[in-house]
């Protein structure tokens, strides 16, 4: 019971020290499409780019009136992670409270055993049977 104890306590500080760090984490995706179709996408730096963007800067205008819209475009997405750990007291609502003290109150119950391999009449002997009851009534279970 102690090793399931010591066991299940570092899984749970392991578990609560990957929520931290994946609250804290921040990281940004960069994608480039080309019209519909995502090209390519990055975590760490730029995306590629297909390439139209060059030929297009490339080419010198014929009709410089009508241009025409490139088909190609950026998209980032920007994750940003939890900067404040402090919460403070007076900002519990009397329901997390509530919760915070059930939980703990039955986490700590979870770990009490009770120990049921005493026998409390061992030192203690039958009182004598002077008739079997069931014989002199006649009544027997069936």
């Amino acid at each position: 019971m102690n090793e399931m104890k010591s066991v299940f306590h570092k899984l749970s500080a392991v578990a609560m020290a990957v929520v931290v760090l994946m609250t804290t984490m921040s990281f940004t995706v960069d994608m480039h499409y080309c019209g519909d179709t995502m090209v390519d996408f990055s975590f760490f730096k730029e995306a590629k780019t297909c390439g139209m963007e060059k030929m297009q800067a490339d080419k010198p205008c014929e009709t410089p009136v009508l241009s025409k819209k490139s088909c190609c475009s950026d998209k980032q997405i920007v994750v940003e992670g939890q900067d404040d750990f402090k919460i403070s007291i007076d900002k519990i609502t009397p329901e997390q409270h509530f919760f915070v003290v059930s939980f703990l109150h039955a986490y700590i119950q979870s770990f009490d055993t009770i120990s049921t391999d005493k026998d409390s009449f061992v030192d203690y002997t039958p009182p004598f049977i002077r008739q079997d009851a069931q014989v002199l009534h006649q009544t027997f279970l069936i």
